[in-house]
């Protein structure tokens, strides 16, 4: 049996359409420049940019940011002025 905080957390999930940043895996740049650009962009600490960084590698995409649509846009026009593919979903 579900106790009321745990049906609470399960409705939010379903409930979160929120907008999110996709970074893309591409064959130009390094994990230590798309590392650097997550911790000075999307204010990622190193493990979390680090993790962030080897599933765009193996899945060929990770979500790297969520939240407000004028912050989004903003970090995702960052992240593409340094030379990575990311668009806001």
């Amino acid at each position: 049996m579900q106790t009321e905080k745990e049906l609470e957390v399960d409705v939010l999930e379903e409930i979160d359409n929120g907008l999110k940043v996709i970074l893309y895996n591409d064959d130009v740049n390094t994990f230590d420049w798309v590392i650097e650009c997550l911790c000075d962009i999307c204010e990622h600490d190193e493990l979390q940019a680090e993790q962030c960084a080897m599933l765009v590698h193996f899945k060929g995409k990770a979500l790297v940011k969520k939240g407000e649509e004028q912050k989004l846009k903003s970090i995702c026009q960052a992240l593409c002025d340094r030379g990575l593919s990311a668009v806001v979903e």
